[in-house]
């Protein structure tokens, strides 16, 4: 049974390793939002209780040491902050980024977007197109280091993952179910279907900037074919994939 909706904003300690901020017991796009917004907002007064910050996809963590930080006095100040802004309503920060990324839809490199279209109730044409009109915010970061899950979708895309495991999937790698995309950092096995394939890494550890994608991100993908991304993954030294990167004001 969910929650009473009154009950959130929630201020909940994570053992003695910090503070959790939740604003809903659903994945909404509003709690999304509020989650990144708030976050932001508390990096921005730079408490020097907090050692780091992260965000869900409904929730804001801080590492706070509670062995050393009193957690009724520190969540009187998250307290202050909740009540300064309907959070719920929040804009996103700016400074975020806009990624353009090039990805093949369907084929021999991407499988599964016949059936992932079809469990959809649109056609390939239909599936592919609005793939690449749906501008994607990065909800969270997470399971893989790096990894983005994207969303959200129409609700076509509200389909279920699959019964079996695919054993392998690639590096770059879109899948598709629950009106997201996951864009895979490394090889792994999956139920979500395997709907496109690109040559972005999110995981680069020898860069400056290991992880490009943030939470509150946006992405957008434009269609490439087969012999395109051949050539992006013999010429891909900074692991962009082709990719194109804007600056939100």
């Amino acid at each position: 049974m969910s929650e009473n909706k009154s009950h959130y904003p929630k201020i909940r300690s994570v053992g003695l390793n910090g503070i959790l901020v939740t604003f809903s017991d659903t994945a909404t796009d509003a709690a999304n939002r509020a989650a990144i917004a708030f976050r932001t907002a508390i990096d921005k007064l730079k408490w020097p209780e907090i050692a780091e910050s992260s965000s869900t996809l409904v929730s804001a963590f801080f590492q706070i040491d509670l062995a050393q930080h009193n957690f009724v006095v520190i969540s009187r100040k998250f307290k202050d902050v909740l009540g300064s802004e309907n959070w719920i309503n929040a804009e996103l920060p700016a400074g975020r980024t806009l990624w353009t990324i090039p990805a093949v839809f369907g084929t021999y490199r991407a499988p599964q977007l016949v059936k992932a279209a079809e469990a959809a109730g649109l056609t390939v044409s239909e599936a592919k197109t609005e793939l690449v009109a749906t501008k994607m915010r990065v909800l969270t970061i997470g399971f893989a280091p790096g990894q983005p899950y994207l969303g959200t979708l129409g609700t076509s895309w509200n389909i279920p993952r699959q019964v079996e495991l695919s054993p392998n999937v690639p590096a770059g790698a879109l899948v598709a179910a629950v009106r997201q995309i996951c864009l895979f950092a490394k090889d792994t096995p999956t139920g979500w279907h395997h709907i496109g394939q690109s040559a972005f890494k999110c995981f680069r550890p020898t860069s400056d900037v290991p992880f490009p994608l943030s939470p509150g991100d946006e992405v957008q993908f434009i269609s490439i074919t087969t012999r395109e991304l051949a050539q992006i993954e013999l010429h891909n030294p900074d692991g962009s994939g082709g990719a194109l990167r804007e600056v939100i004001t």
